[in-house]
């Protein structure tokens, strides 16, 4: 009981600070998948958001290594 509730706070609070810190400046990057990663430890949905979000770096560091990659071909 105490370690779902002390997983929870703390997953609680990256993930929350995580989402403020899309609007505000910060590494919302960083925390989003960290506090998703401690949550789902216990919660099923919490997972599947991981995943989501794994799959949206995934896809935007592959975008932006094509945009590394054509900028220094054109030079």
């Amino acid at each position: 009981m105490l370690k779902k509730a002390l997983i929870t706070i703390v997953g609680g609070l990256l993930t929350l600070t995580g989402a403020a810190l899309i609007i505000l400046p910060g590494p919302a990057w960083l925390l989003l998948p960290i506090g998703l990663a401690i949550l789902s430890i216990e919660y099923s949905w919490a997972r599947r958001w991981l995943k989501i979000s794994q799959h949206h770096m995934k896809k935007t560091a592959h975008w932006l290594d094509r945009k590394i990659l054509l900028r220094k071909m054109k030079r």
